[in-house]
């Protein structure tokens, strides 16, 4: 599906995910401007974001970058396996979730999808990450690094771009809640052979991480 038509076909009944979107709470960013950096100069890139649509994303991006960008809203993937009960199935669906080539991908913005994933399914995605990147591409990651509490509340969060410093978090409906953390270890080990450039632990014990993948083709940053 063109990207157009991901506005022009949305569903009458499905949320409008902007509602109270003023209200929302502004948060800093240290790994944005650098993922940004590591594409910059960049003919044409391909960027795949995992996140929700968000029109003024694509256009911070396409106007930084002047790339091609591809949603794939993993939050829907997700919350069907829930309401079908197949979450067991989960890690097969995302091992082939994705028809782009091996490496035709510049950057890829996961934001904190793995929070919402055990460790196969994590480990099924991060292998896909890896297998679509080009050689030099990079990923952005966010993950929480909290013991979920109870009551575990079952909410994403829509990361709008404000600058390449501030990104605005909106809270919209999810299916379950967020899963119990990986360790810095366990990241590391998911994304091999990604090499982690940049890691930030932010007040808020949320851990921001950029990727790349190393080789000789690209040019990065």
């Amino acid at each position: 599906m063109a990207f157009s038509d991901l506005f022009s076909r949305r569903r009458k009944d499905e949320p409008d995910l902007d509602t109270g979107a003023a209200k929302a709470p502004v948060h800093s960013t240290k790994v944005l401007a650098k993922f940004i950096a590591s594409l910059n100069g960049r003919t044409s890139p391909v960027l795949l974001d995992l996140g929700s649509v968000t029109g003024s994303n694509v256009t911070f991006f396409g106007e930084k970058l002047g790339c091609k960008i591809i949603v794939e809203d993993l939050s829907k993937d997700i919350d069907r396996a829930v309401k079908e009960k197949t979450l067991p199935e989960l890690p097969a669906l995302l091992t082939k979730r994705f028809s782009q080539e091996d490496g035709s991908v510049d950057g890829i913005l996961c934001w904190d999808l793995f929070d919402y994933l055990d460790k196969h399914a994590a480990a099924a995605l991060a292998k896909q990450v890896v297998r679509l990147l080009k050689p030099d591409g990079v990923a952005l990651g966010f993950f929480n690094t909290i013991e979920p509490k109870e009551p575990n509340p079952a909410i994403y969060t829509k990361h709008v771009v404000v600058d390449s410093a501030h990104l605005q978090y909106r809270p919209y409906e999810a299916a379950r809640g967020k899963q119990k953390p990986f360790q810095n270890r366990d990241i590391q080990r998911m994304f091999e052979p990604l090499r982690i450039t940049e890691q930030f632990l932010l007040k808020s014990q949320q851990r921001e991480v950029l990727f790349r993948k190393t080789g000789e083709a690209g040019t990065g940053a």
